[in-house]
């Protein structure tokens, strides 16, 4: 069934269509690069909890309006599992262990990390999707994971320690890929704003015992603090994860996957320049590393 409809959808792929979607794939990737380098400026001051539910308010509230703008309605009951799960990992879980993270490493150290996610969705809608599971995908996972070790050992050489940024960059990633896979069957039967404005309403609520600490916080923050949350709200979370479910509509959910590589050595870059953060020397032949297993994921199935 996956197959015959990943069959139509190709047939029905136009050259517009293509155009469209590799935009919004870009989109979503340099956005979800720049969050990076909001999160970690960001939360010098909020707690991982506080910064999560704030993105999420703004985010939230955001693609409500545009929601009742269009007058869309709430998704059916055939997608709310999917979406339910997708809010709950993803939104939810996935920003708090990335928030978490980057209170323990640099911005593109943990984006380089969570660049193993592709690989993770590939061996996820393998099992799940009954997608197989390629000499090549194994590969590209083997040397990925070895990459993220490199990048482990090189943040403890630089005084990071083992404290747990590492491991929770690699959960984060992981809760990534399941909210990937169990957002691509809700699209069959939710619009991509649906899906978007109720898993971030989801994982909204699931971060909603933070809020305490968040009206505690804000009141003692800088503008700039605010500043980025709202950002983070905006553009990374409302028009970002919009973008790539629109994307994610149209294109097999491994392959769109597999674009989110580049946002690593766009964090790096903006963190460089904005942050003036660099990783250390080691965790650039580990990021390649895992750009590298990627792409052996990627290759043509034999």
């Amino acid at each position: 069934m996956i197959a015959a409809t990943t069959s139509r959808l190709r047939a029905a792929f136009r050259p517009a269509d293509r155009v469209l979607v590799v935009a919004a794939a870009g989109i979503t990737v340099t956005l979800w690069a720049s969050a990076f380098v909001g999160i970690r400026s960001a939360g010098r001051e909020l707690s991982p909890g506080a910064l999560a539910l704030g993105r999420l308010l703004v985010g939230s509230t955001a693609l409500g309006l545009v929601m009742l703008v269009r007058r869309e309605r709430v998704p059916s009951r055939g997608a709310v599992l999917g979406i339910a799960l997708s809010g709950a990992f993803w939104f939810g879980g996935y920003m708090l262990a990335l928030n978490e993270s980057e209170r323990r490493v640099d911005a593109g150290t943990a984006a380089m990390i969570v660049g193993v996610g592709p690989i993770l969705i590939a061996l996820l809608a393998g099992v799940i999707l009954k997608e197989g599971l390629p000499k090549m995908l194994l590969a590209g996972c083997a040397v990925a994971f070895a990459g993220a070790a490199l990048i482990g050992y090189a943040t403890a050489r630089h005084g990071v320690g083992l404290n747990g940024g590492v491991a929770l960059a690699l959960l984060a990633a992981c809760l990534y890929a399941a909210g990937v896979v169990a957002q691509k069957p809700a699209l069959r039967d939710a619009s991509p704003l649906q899906v978007t404005w109720l898993g971030c309403t989801v994982g909204m609520l699931v971060c909603l015992p933070f809020l305490p600490t968040l009206m505690h916080q804000v009141g003692d923050a800088s503008g700039s603090a605010i500043g980025w949350t709202i950002y983070l709200g905006v553009m990374p979370t409302a028009v970002a994860f919009l973008t790539w479910t629109y994307a994610l509509a149209r294109m097999p959910a491994g392959r769109l996957g597999a674009t989110t590589y580049l946002a690593p050595p766009i964090a790096v870059v903006l963190a460089w320049l904005i942050l003036g953060e660099v990783p250390p020397a080691l965790a650039i032949p580990g990021g390649a590393l895992c750009l590298l297993g990627v792409a052996l994921s990627r290759m043509r199935r034999a």
